[in-house]
């Protein structure tokens, strides 16, 4: 086998040009989004687009750093990653600033850092380590446990730091658990618990018990095989009327009132006019104002610089989560299907070489890269189009902020080395 300073390495430069393209065209619209009159200085630090640059330009210094060190680097040194990444969230509750709401930031001088956005790679990297160790069965309860307690912990700290957003994107592992050969049965019940709980708060809990129980009896009867005993029947139907009243109590009594706002509009829960008007002034604004601005794009947008509700300023914060709603305004629906073909072949590509990784790490920490971008991608664009609840969550490269964009380069690139160290593994 080769020395280390003698291997060879081969870059998947398809990954790497996707990446490049997303970031520019990101920066494209920041540019549109945040500029103020004419732009005479693109550095100029006292407007988005010129931090922006800043932070591209260290994100390129960064990939140089992740790309030169060994690959083996990121396999060895994964549980430490974890435990750093774990530290720095727990000290947000003594050293964090509140930012909107949310203590997920520390102050660096006028700048800030938000260690979620870097803990998402890291526990990419600990689920990866886990997962390929020789003693690690994911088919057996205990793995199963261990393995959910290592995406959960930064996930609670997240959420206790009241940024619901980013603590949702952890969810996106278990697409890594199910290719690790974990039971079909496990999506039949997330699947089925998300059914209950838009039913529980769109039709209540008479409603919801009706549907449940002709489900179950159908299934009781409709089973040719042996049949399990109607008690355990029984039993899931009980649990599952358990869990849908536990979802009314926690919306109507755990969730923040613009938290309730945003799920009541979502799935249109108000009947009271009146109400309905004050809660779109209050809760839907940004949404609204979204989606007017990318309907007015049509089909071919109104160009670089010449969106009039971008350059007006009617969406809040355009040049962070609700960035894609630029791409519509000024590119229009040729610019937004680009966009989504990018992404769509970024995280194809990023699946098709996880599955050509001799390495299991590897292989995992792939999934985990591809499933992270896709839940990121999926949720900021159906929120700005409102297809799903309003969510703090950004569109990786496209989103204005330093350490969304390193945390995304830094979780694409050890990939883009895991892949290059392959033809070394036998």
């Amino acid at each position: 086998m080769l020395r280390e300073n003698q291997r060879r390495f081969k870059f998947d430069w398809i990954t790497i040009i996707l990446f490049l393209v997303l970031v520019a065209f990101g920066y494209v619209n920041i540019l549109s989004a945040s500029h103020v009159g004419e732009i005479t200085n693109y550095l100029d630090m006292s407007q988005p687009y010129g931090k922006q640059t800043i932070f591209i330009g260290l994100t390129f210094i960064l990939i140089g750093l992740i790309l030169s060190l060994e690959a083996k680097f990121y396999e060895r040194f994964a549980s430490i990653i974890y435990i750093i990444a774990i530290l720095s969230l727990l000290g947000l509750f003594i050293f964090g600033k509140d930012v909107n709401g949310a203590r997920s930031w520390y102050g660096i001088g006028s700048m800030t850092i938000q260690p979620s956005e870097f803990a998402k790679f890291a526990t990419a990297l600990a689920v990866a380590k886990y997962i390929s160790d020789l003693q690690t069965n994911m088919t057996t309860l205990k793995d199963q446990v261990r393995v959910a307690a290592i995406i959960f912990t930064p996930a609670i700290l997240i959420l206790l730091q009241n940024d619901a957003g980013s603590t949702i994107v952890y969810l996106a592992f278990f697409f890594v658990f199910y290719r690790e050969g974990l039971q079909q049965v496990y999506l039949v019940v997330a699947l089925a618990l998300i059914v209950l709980a838009i039913l529980a708060l769109k039709y209540g809990l008479i409603v919801t018990t009706i549907i449940a129980t002709i489900i179950l009896l159908a299934r009781y009867f409709m089973r040719k095989k042996k049949r399990a005993s109607i008690i355990q029947y029984i039993l899931v139907l009980g649990i599952s009327l358990g869990f849908a009243y536990g979802v009314k109590l926690f919306y109507e009594h755990g969730l923040k009132p613009h938290q309730q706002n945003r799920i009541s509009l979502w799935l249109r829960l108000e009947k009271d006019p009146a109400k309905l008007e004050r809660m779109k002034k209050a809760e839907a604004y940004n949404l609204i104002q979204s989606e007017q601005a990318i309907s007015s794009g049509r089909t071919y947008g109104k160009g670089f610089l010449q969106g009039t509700r971008t350059t007006g300023k009617f969406v809040p914060e355009q040049h962070t989560d609700y960035i894609f709603s630029t791409v519509g305004e000024e590119w229009g629906f040729i610019g937004s299907s680009l966009v989504v073909i990018l992404f769509v072949a970024l995280i194809v590509r990023v699946l098709y070489l996880a599955e050509s990784q001799k390495s299991q790490f590897s292989r995992v920490y792939g999934y985990g890269v591809a499933s992270i971008l896709f839940v990121h991608f999926t949720i900021n664009t159906g929120m700005v189009m409102g297809l799903i609840p309003t969510v703090g969550i950004p569109l990786p490269f496209f989103s204005y902020g330093g350490s969304g964009l390193w945390g995304f380069a830094i979780l694409l690139f050890i990939f883009i080395k895991l892949d290059s160290n392959k033809i070394n593994e036998w």
